[in-house]
């Protein structure tokens, strides 16, 4: 049998396409590490349609063959769909999302499980009671970040070469940093989130977690586009994969921050990411300027107004079953139960056009923002609340801060590894304005020619 494949997913297309392995073979190998490996990354596997399907792949397309982790929040016809909650423990879906399906027929993916996220996606961690907790390659001790987090897992690991993810907080870009992957996280739209589409926070994004830039732009090349079922989608641009590295960069403007005016970062964090700003800022020809970073800020009302599509979902099993809840979730909800009404609404629509304003004028002045992704690198897997770890606050809340802020305005954002602190990854963020996305994967590419990342953990328990 084929040893599982290590590395992205299009150099395994083009090994297929070579003969040098089978769908079959490929598949078989991934299979064979998910049984092995202890990270707790998948919670569901559909090996007979696994199999059916690389008996069947078509090389030719874009992911023709490749073994994809599905992130376990996104319905797939006739799998399991908990979303993570023993509430919705046994439910099976009935509908597959618009991207899964062009992933499937045009992309000629094969699915083969779900990976593990948090509760409804409510957490930056991959910690649930249904599904226990999901481990970092690096360190499995450690969180592998969430919600997207058994995708990250997964992809890092190397039990598939590419996993989906969705993003409404940063649950693209955290675990992603966390692993050591490369997040995207597009413009708000840029992948249709139909059908059934939830319109409000406008927040989410979909994407996936990666080995590659080139895996993300052949993913929106396959996936991105226009759908009815969500008004909200953006017009499908071609030619993702074939355009990288054919932005105009020479001479843009880039601001370096690494808290954003206002998070707790570790310095050693910080430093890793000023150097490597530094290092990119040479390589694209950009213009560094010195110019105040304030992000947009929210209160509490605005995490309060986040929580009615969640209790509407819920129907009468709130608050009856309120104990089979992760605690966050819970008590979130029962403090929004409290205190939700038209005068916190109110509130919270002011916040969100203040950071619209706020994001737009420091854009007015620079082209790119780059800071650090998460505050600190990776912290105990089994931290549910903040915990003091020497003169350090780690923990779920302790991460957002750096992230939140392109979901809320809807800019597109990129993590991108720049090396290790305590032998655990870091990421480095780069923001920019609405629809530059193919910018950020240009300048992605930069840091990947000149100074290529490892595609999975080295070391990874598989």
């Amino acid at each position: 049998m084929a040893d599982v494949w290590l590395g992205d997913a299009c150099s395994l297309v083009d090994a297929m396409r070579a003969g040098e392995l089978s769908p079959t073979e490929a598949l078989e190998a991934s299979l064979k590490a998910i049984e092995n490996s202890r990270l707790n990354a998948f919670c569901f596997i559909d090996e007979e349609g696994a199999r059916e399907r690389a008996a069947s792949a078509d090389v030719s397309l874009p992911f023709g063959g490749v073994p994809v982790g599905i992130k376990e929040l996104d319905p797939v016809v006739g799998w399991p769909w908990s979303e993570a909650s023993l509430l919705f423990d046994g439910r099976i879906a009935t509908y597959n999302k618009t991207w899964y399906d062009r992933l499937l027929k045009a992309g000629g993916a094969n699915p083969i499980g779900q990976t593990i996220a948090s509760e409804f996606g409510g957490l930056n961690i991959s910690n649930s009671k249904i599904h226990g907790v999901t481990g970092n390659p690096w360190n499995p001790a450690k969180t592998a970040g969430g919600s997207s987090g058994g995708s990250s897992s997964a992809v890092a690991g190397g039990l598939v070469p590419i996993g989906s993810g969705g993003d409404g907080g940063g649950s693209i870009r955290i675990p992603a940093a966390f692993c050591g992957l490369l997040g995207m996280k597009g413009t708000a739209g840029r992948i249709p989130r139909g059908p059934n589409t939830e319109i409000a926070p406008l927040t989410v994004v979909l994407g996936c977690q990666a080995r590659s830039v080139r895996d993300v732009a052949r993913w929106y090349d396959v996936c991105s586009g226009y759908d009815s079922r969500d008004p909200y989608s953006l017009p499908r641009v071609d030619g993702w994969e074939r355009a990288l590295g054919s932005s105009s960069l020479g001479g843009a403007r880039v601001v370096i921050s690494p808290d954003l005016g206002s998070a707790v970062v570790r310095p050693e964090v910080a430093a890793l990411v000023v150097e490597a700003a530094e290092a990119l800022i040479r390589d694209a020809g950009l213009t560094r300027v010195d110019v105040p970073v304030t992000m947009p800020q929210l209160g509490y009302e605005w995490a309060m107004c986040n929580l009615v599509g969640l209790k509407g979902s819920l129907e009468a099993m709130w608050p009856e079953r309120k104990d089979d809840l992760t605690q966050e979730i819970a008590f979130g909800l029962t403090i929004a139960h409290e205190v939700y009404n038209i005068d916190l609404a109110a509130k919270a629509e002011e916040q969100r056009t203040q950071a619209n304003e706020t994001m737009a004028a420091l854009f007015d002045e620079v082209d790119f923002v780059i800071s650090a992704t998460n505050p600190d690198v990776a912290f105990p897997a089994e931290i549910g609340i903040n915990t003091r770890v020497g003169d350090q606050t780690v923990g779920p809340e302790n991460n957002g801060a750096l992230t939140i802020p392109a979901n809320i305005v809807g800019n597109p954002g990129v993590s991108i590894p720049v090396g290790l602190v305590d032998g655990l990854p870091v990421g480095m963020q780069v923001m920019a304005t609405h629809h530059r996305d193919a910018a950020l994967l240009d300048l992605a590419l930069i840091v990947e020619r000149e100074r290529p990342w490892p595609l999975v953990a080295p070391d990874a328990p598989r």
